[in-house]
């Protein structure tokens, strides 16, 4: 069954110069995929607007059999799109418990304190110390959060952009353990990444945006030796010193 699909996504904040320039692509529940590119190359841009945050100049998203283009952002939440920006996704002055008591609030009351609690018992981390304030806890941690506010509305989809960025090795790869855990508990994941090999190992399909076109599409084995890698992103720069 189809998760989420686009086709022929123009999306930015011009509508003359679009940053994403007619992408179309189908991805099937439970899969993981990331989304790899040069910066630049409108990888985050085009999440954004698929969550709403950024404006749609043409083409359709999908999510299952839905039209989604251009819905604000918490609407899409009650339909099932659960999305963790790069930066700004927690809140620092509050405490784990109450991050997660505002991102309950679009849940029916009564299911509320079963959601948190079940968030608190699949990140440990999290659960030994609801009371602790969010600024206290450290990058790992902080994006363990900010994906626990995003899977508190049992979202099918869940997109995440850039979730190891200004991270140390070592927490990048307790980062890539919780995304795998929440990937096998069958949630379809969609990330933009520009650590490359983390991405690679964590998912099924690679896509390669290339300024703002899909440029490859294919399993993500087939990009683990680099070269098919290089060269696209080395057609990019080639392109760019001959404009």
């Amino acid at each position: 069954m189809t998760a989420l699909s686009l086709t022929d996504l123009r999306a930015g904040y011009d509508r003359d110069l679009p940053i994403v320039k007619g992408v179309s692509f189908t991805i099937e529940e439970g899969e993981a995929v990331c989304i790899l590119g040069p910066n630049g190359a409108g990888k985050s841009t085009m999440i954004k607007a698929i969550a709403g945050l950024v404006p749609c100049f043409g083409g359709q998203v999908q999510l299952d059999d839905m039209d989604i283009t251009g819905l604000p952002s918490h609407t899409l939440v009650r339909k099932g799109m659960g999305f963790v920006p790069q930066t700004e996704n927690i809140f620092t002055r509050l405490t784990i418990l109450e991050n997660l008591q505002i991102a309950a609030q679009l849940l029916p009351r009564q299911a509320r304190a079963g959601r948190i609690e079940a968030m608190l018992e699949m990140f440990p981390d999290l659960g030994s110390r609801p009371r602790e304030l969010a600024g206290a806890l450290s990058g790992g941690q902080r994006q363990m959060l900010a994906a626990a506010r995003a899977l508190l509305n049992e979202p099918r989809v869940l997109m995440l952009d850039e979730p190891s960025a200004g991270l140390s090795p070592k927490l990048v790869a307790q980062v890539f353990d919780t995304l795998r855990r929440i990937s096998d508990a069958g949630v379809t994941l969609v990330l933009v990444e520009q650590n490359v090999r983390a991405a690679l190992g964590l998912t099924d399909r690679a896509l390669v945006l290339v300024d703002g076109r899909l440029a490859h599409d294919g399993p993500a084995a087939d990009l683990h030796d680099g070269k098919l890698l290089g060269d696209l992103f080395l057609g990019h720069r080639a392109a760019e010193a001959g404009a």
